[in-house]
């Protein structure tokens, strides 16, 4: 009876959503486009067959670049879905797809747009990354005989107890995956207790990330004009910002790069730092070097790469604030040493290893992260010490991606 309940609830919010959408949209133009498909509603016709693969949003779908790179190491001429929820994810999305992929918005949870999904794309299999389950979806794949499986799954005790509230929608959804493959046996653990059925804890597929080289070797080349240590703040959220701007005011000698977490807010966060009596130099400005100005404003897409070889070290963002922190592992394979705030609950397992092998810090306050990254640039020993750590840990936890495409490919058949 709940499940009816709640699509009835869905159902009747849909005019909200549609508002919603529009109110975005005048910051991301993206999700403006294709709205219908949010309804169920696709255009033309497409083959069946695909293997279908849901990365909600950015991070989401730069974790499906690795399995999907894994996949076609094995077999070349697979053939992609790739549905989305975020205007930031599709964006992303769109640079992994080859002649026979198809790319769409994965619609609301209503069982007429789940079921308009699934007659029109006809997929092979399903893969959810990492959080994504939906109750009528798993029905709806459960009810067609459509494999369904959670990839890199995380589930934190936050997400388990609002689960355990909902035991009655949610219980049933995650019972109804084929499989779970968790990224920890903690998550294992938490995962098992919601109703999935795990098969495995794979990993972290963001350890096998590589680094663009070019991207890396362009960020060392920068780093190499400026006179003064660099300390980043990276993906930042929100709400953290203006603590960070007030507590860099006390250390002058420090090379400031600031790099937002959502692309909407790059104005935002540089004009707030001119607010606050800094001088602003935007990388959309940059041509052969970082222009001088006491903060650098990362304001482009799919560069965190150069922005972490640029950085001597790096502050966590989303772990100053109740965000539970964004990913620590790509400034580890890039050889950046991180400090980061309270709130790890996102990615606590990886945290807490990273802090193990001394490749994070952890701080109480945004003013005692400061003080401990630029203390760690002061130490040219002690940094050094930290950058062969990150490299380290980074290292010591790859192979999850080549786990996890055999078992999409035992699912699938091949």
């Amino acid at each position: 009876m709940i499940r009816p309940l709640y699509s009835l609830v869905l159902m009747g919010v849909q005019p909200l959503l549609r508002r919603k959408l529009r109110r975005r949209g005048v910051a991301e133009p993206g999700y403006l486009e294709h709205v219908e498909e949010r309804f169920g509603l696709y255009e033309g016709t497409t083959e069946p067959g695909r293997l279908w693969i849901h990365a909600v949003s950015l991070g989401e779908t730069r974790a499906a670049a690795i399995l999907i790179e894994a996949l076609r190491r094995v077999r070349p001429g697979l053939r992609i879905l790739l549905t989305h929820g975020t205007a930031t994810g599709r964006a992303e999305g769109r640079r992994l797809l080859r002649e026979g992929d198809a790319q769409a918005w994965l619609p609301w949870d209503t069982p007429k747009a789940v079921r308009r999904f699934l007659e029109h794309f006809r997929p092979s299999a399903g893969i959810l990354m990492e959080t994504e389950v939906w109750p009528n979806l798993a029905a709806a794949c459960q009810a067609r005989a459509i494999p369904l499986v959670l990839a890199n799954a995380r589930l934190s005790e936050k997400s388990l107890a609002q689960a355990r509230r909902l035991a009655r929608l949610s219980r049933p959804a995650y019972g109804a995956l084929r499989a779970a493959w968790a990224q920890t046996e903690s998550d294992a653990r938490r995962l098992a207790q919601a109703g999935a059925t795990v098969h495995g804890v794979f990993g972290n597929l963001k350890f096998d990330a590589d680094p663009a080289p070019a991207l890396l070797a362009l960020g060392r080349d920068w780093r190499s004009t400026s006179q003064r240590p660099v300390v980043m703040f990276a993906s930042s959220r929100e709400g953290e910002e203006g603590e960070f701007l007030r507590a860099i005011a006390a250390f002058p000698g420090v090379q400031w790069l600031l790099v937002p977490r959502h692309p909407q807010r790059f104005d935002e966060v540089a004009a707030m730092t001119v607010q606050a009596g800094f001088t602003v130099s935007r990388r959309s400005a940059w041509d052969d070097a970082p222009a001088p100005a006491q903060v650098w404003i990362g304001d482009s897409l799919g560069e965190m790469a150069m922005y972490y070889a640029l950085a001597d070290v790096a502050l966590l963002g989303g772990s100053f604030a109740r965000l539970g922190g964004q990913n620590l592992i790509e400034a580890a394979a890039c050889g950046c040493p991180v400090v980061m705030g309270p709130h790890t609950f996102n990615f606590g397992e990886a945290a807490e290893l990273a802090l193990q092998a001394g490749a994070a810090r952890r701080v109480d306050s945004m003013e005692e992260g400061v003080r401990a990254a630029v203390d760690l640039v002061r130490d040219p020993a002690a940094r050094a010490a930290a950058v062969q750590a990150s490299e380290n840990f980074a290292a010591a936890h790859r192979g999850a991606a080549d786990r996890t495409a055999q078992g999409v490919l035992k699912l699938i058949g091949a």
